[in-house]
């Protein structure tokens, strides 16, 4: 994958050009519909995704909610904290998603050490 398409993310922009290197080699694009819920609350977590396009709404189980949109990440805090979901995710329109397999950054992990800090502070942040 390109490493330009990383700028949009904030996350993944602040990287050093050697971890968007490695990313580059472990990022899939999904592209999903206006209304699947590609995070359920309570599962398991397997991936990251780094919103590249659409918008998606976030719902907590305590009936609260909150939008995301372009720039914005979700699943971190399965993936790194909990192993569960915490909230579950729909999309309000098409999308187009950077994700990033749990497996997928267990090989990498060691040489994006950056990457792993920004999400588990964003993780630890929301889980909070």
């Amino acid at each position: 994958m390109d490493t330009s398409r990383f700028a949009s993310v904030p996350v993944l922009a602040a990287l050093p050009a050697a971890e968007l290197d490695q990313l580059s080699g472990a990022m899939n694009e999904v592209e999903i519909e206006a209304g699947w819920e590609f995070i359920t609350i309570d599962v398991y977590g397997t991936a990251v995704y780094f919103i590249e396009q659409g918008e998606a709404e976030v719902r907590f189980a305590d009936g609260t909610s909150e939008s995301l949109g372009p720039g914005d990440t979700c699943g971190e805090i399965a993936l790194l904290v909990t192993g569960q979901r915490t909230a579950t995710v729909v999309a309000r329109t098409p999308m187009r998603l950077l994700q990033l397999l749990g497996r997928d950054f267990e090989r990498i992990r060691e040489r994006v050490p950056e990457l792993e800090r920004s999400l588990r502070g964003l993780a630890l942040e929301r889980s909070g």
